[in-house]
């Protein structure tokens, strides 16, 4: 049993949040994911969030003018981003932080709002995503289907993994593991991140998987 603190409730989920634009980078929820962080701006962010609810929002930056606000002029940001707490956190002799972020909750962006100390914040909108803290867990994950499209996609890629620990790990953090750290471009990881459920992640992420060895295949390989 997780000791109380360490979760969050849907009513708990703040009504600002500081982001952190990093292009490439995906975080789900329940996923986690480690940060090197050295900007001032963003060690001015870190201290601010360990202050109060330890929580900073994951974004990708996305083509096109900035957001008007504050920070009108900025870079985009896709509308949708998922929030992490810190769980893990310690300092560098020249200066940087070393955290991982568990992911939270997914959310929208509704507005921006005034920048604290050069970071930029939102006011997200979440009721889209009340399942990414309220799920059951259940999943329909086609589990033979996944493997197969991973290892083909793996072989593909030139990438080496260990099967006995992949085939170990139940579904909901294999397909939360796999969208996190495999080589898919920005709108491809944007694609998984706004995927509803589990086993939709898992359908999408198949299909980029199947996609990327048969970039010509067939109808029964249509892009999500």
């Amino acid at each position: 049993m997780r000791a109380p603190g360490f979760t969050t409730s849907f009513s708990d989920l703040p009504a600002t949040l500081p982001v952190f634009p990093l292009a490439g980078v995906l975080l789900l929820p329940g996923g986690r994911l480690p940060l090197n962080v050295f900007e001032p701006r963003y060690l001015a962010m870190l201290d601010d969030a360990l202050a109060s609810n330890r929580m900073i929002g994951m974004i990708q930056p996305s083509a096109g003018p900035g957001l008007v606000g504050e920070q009108a002029g900025a870079p985009a940001l896709y509308p949708t981003g998922c929030a992490g707490r810190i769980v893990q956190f310690s300092e560098t002799e020249d200066n940087r932080y070393l955290i991982t972020l568990t992911g939270v909750a997914r959310f929208d962006i509704t507005q921006e709002v005034a920048s604290m100390r050069g970071y930029r914040r939102m006011v997200p909108d979440w009721t889209a995503y009340r399942g990414d803290v309220e799920s059951t867990g259940e999943t329909a994950v086609d589990r033979d289907r996944l493997l197969t499209a991973l290892r083909g996609y793996f072989t593909h890629k030139g990438i080496k993994a260990d099967w006995d620990v992949i085939e170990r790990t139940d579904d909901v953090r294999l397909v939360t593991m796999l969208a996190m750290i495999c080589p898919f471009d920005a709108s491809e990881k944007q694609a998984l991140l706004v995927a509803g459920e589990i086993d939709e992640r898992a359908e999408a992420m198949i299909a980029l998987m199947e996609m990327a060895i048969h970039p010509t295949g067939g109808t029964d390989n249509a892009r999500h």
